[in-house]
């Protein structure tokens, strides 16, 4: 496990250069981000099998079975064994929720999105988090801080398998805000449970340090590290394939979904050696990205990759196309050109659509494979090429050699390491990896703000199909970006116009019920009028505006810069509509 100073970087100094330090004891309830807030970033889709918190797929467990699980690691492992492997599993959760965070609420107070993490900690169902007390301070390395945990899952079961005993057994809950805190800080803070329910006490009371402030933490240490390093391919799969330095800005394959992380293995596994890969996958699922990436991990990454859409050359260009043609060969033909198997000699020849090569093509294909050679058109020499090649489908070749359309000799000498990419609806944990990236992309290429997704555009994201795969989300993102302003988050009305808007989601209300998510109250007018008429207001612009507005500034307490984040608008946006109805800023 990687410190939090790796895990996170810079991220608990926050976008800005103000000092990180606060105290709860100035702590205003309704600063954001509120439990409220919270609620909404975890939303289910009762259809897709799938809970959200974010851009995080949340699991919803019996607590029994949680202990189940908890009284098989004990009983196999040993007591300490299993306290560790707890409280890393506690630790990464924490730290998950930290980013999310400081990525979600980057400008919010920094005593705000501290305290968020008992929110949240809260929220998740494991123990209900009371603060008594805590203060931080980045520039003296200071942090103290004092909480009480109400009815912990963890204690009832502990209890429940083993009785009352001698020593603490919240070990998930004490991973978690070891791993929230240290990554909202920027170095690692350690809590202790000084009290626990396991151990006879009313409740538990656990108390935060910086590692300088309690002395020996070595006791800790042992629970949050281990010494045996990572296996290369649990390594691999937390983090996107790499490209070659020097091509940071280029489209590389991303993903940590099993179905991506399935053949992201076999393409690693095949790179190294010279065999012919079969990419398999519908339109738009990313195959020459891959066959790229194939290229940058394979020993031939310095020689040209070459690419070549079978389906966009006319048949009687194609052998031209592939193999070249001499000066004269035809009419038109006023000079030498080498094909695309000379162009890519030493290298990688990417095919794609192959299964649109007509069937002398096909033959012809098959020669160049089998011999290693090729001859232009016109020319009488046979032409020496080492090529690896890489073929593309988007039909299934099998079926299509039954049918007679395709040659079965060429089927096998391509399909001798065929590898399957998912479509995106069957790898939707990768749609917020795959948002961000085109995201940072586009920003950079259009000098804009990234300002991220509202909530209710990233649940639209998640439920939604993509007939077009990657591609279409890649689209969608830079339309967002484009049709929506500058600084402010991308909206689901900036992504879809004319596609069909994905099936409902539910999100927690505020009586903890699951509650229909009316993501779709801005799709036209006329929903919006039918329900300002079943509410019985008056469908007046300015009135609606002030009495956003006002209500608002109610919900906030006065706080202006709470009410105009409320309504998705800056301070001084909020404070010039407050001035346009005849309203005095009031702080």
């Amino acid at each position: 496990m990687d410190t939090p100073k790796h895990l996170f970087g810079n991220l608990a100094q926050g976008k800005d250069s103000s000092p990180l330090r606060g105290d709860s004891s100035q702590l205003q309830q309704n600063q954001s981000p509120t439990t409220e807030e919270l609620a909404e970033c975890l939303f289910f889709s009762p259809s897709d099998g799938r809970i959200w918190l974010n851009d995080q797929r949340m699991l919803l467990m019996h607590g029994s079975s949680f202990g189940s699980l908890r009284r098989e690691f004990i009983d196999s492992l040993g007591l300490e064994r299993a306290r560790g492997l707890f409280t890393r599993t506690g630790y990464q959760s924490g730290a998950r929720d930290a980013q999310l965070i400081r990525t979600r609420w980057p400008q919010a107070d920094r005593t705000a999105v501290f305290f968020a993490g008992t929110r949240l900690h809260t929220l998740e169902g494991m123990t209900k988090v009371e603060p008594l007390h805590f203060k931080f301070d980045a520039d003296t390395g200071l942090y103290e801080g004092e909480f009480l945990w109400h009815h912990s899952c963890e204690a009832d079961e502990h209890i429940a398998a083993y009785g009352v005993g001698q020593d603490s057994a919240c070990w998930t809950e004490i991973g978690y805000a070891t791993g929230f805190v240290s990554g909202m800080f920027g170095r690692l803070v350690i809590f202790r449970e000084v009290e626990c329910r396991a151990m006879g006490h009313k409740v538990c009371r656990v108390l935060g340090k910086t590692a300088e402030q309690w002395g020996d933490v070595s006791a800790d240490l042992a629970l949050l590290y281990t010494n045996a390093p990572p296996a290369p391919a649990a390594a691999q799969a937390t983090a996107p394939l790499k490209t070659n330095p020097g091509e940071a800005g280029e489209l590389i394959p991303i993903g940590a979904s099993a179905a991506f992380s399935a053949a992201r293995h076999a393409l690693l596994r095949v790179a190294p050696t010279p065999a012919t890969v079969l990419i398999g996958g519908e339109s738009g699922a990313g195959k020459e990205l891959f066959a790229r990436e194939l290229h940058r991990q394979s020993s031939r990454r310095e020689q040209p990759f070459v690419a070549l859409n079978c389906a966009a050359i006319p048949e009687n260009l194609i052998e031209a196309e592939l193999f070249g043609v001499e000066r004269g060969a035809f009419t038109g033909a006023s000079h030498s050109r080498p094909g695309r198997f000379e162009r890519a000699h030493g290298g990688t020849l990417f095919l794609d659509e192959i299964a649109c090569l007509s069937l002398p093509g096909q033959g012809k294909l098959l020669r160049a494979l089998q011999e290693r050679e090729v001859e232009r058109v016109g020319g009488g020499q046979p032409i020496r090429v080492d090529v690896r090649v890489v073929a593309a489908t988007n039909v299934d070749l099998r079926q299509e050699v039954q049918a007679g359309r395709f040659r079965e000799d060429l089927f096998y000498r391509l399909n001798v390491y065929p590898i399957s990419l998912p479509p995106l609806r069957e790898r939707r944990d990768d749609i917020p990896l795959l948002v961000d990236a085109f995201l940072s992309r586009y920003c950079r290429e259009y000098g804009r703000t990234h300002a991220g997704l509202t909530m209710r555009a990233l649940k639209a994201l998640l439920l939604y199909d993509f007939p077009g795969n990657v591609r279409e989300l890649q689209n969608l993102i830079e339309r967002g970006l484009i049709a929506s302003d500058e600084g402010r988050p991308i909206d689901i009305l900036h992504l879809f116009h004319n596609e069909p808007l994905p099936p409902q989601l539910y999100s927690l209300s505020q009586s903890g019920t699951l509650s229909s998510d009316a993501q779709n109250s801005e799709s036209g007018p006329d929903n919006l009028l039918e329900r300002l008429q079943e509410l019985h207001i008056e469908p007046d612009i300015e009135r609606l505006e002030r009495r956003l507005l006002d209500d608002a500034l109610s919900k906030a307490d006065g706080n202006l810069a709470a009410a105009a984040r409320l309504l998705g608008l800056t301070r001084a946006q909020f404070a010039y509509r407050l001035k346009k109805h005849g309203t005095s800023e009031q702080n």
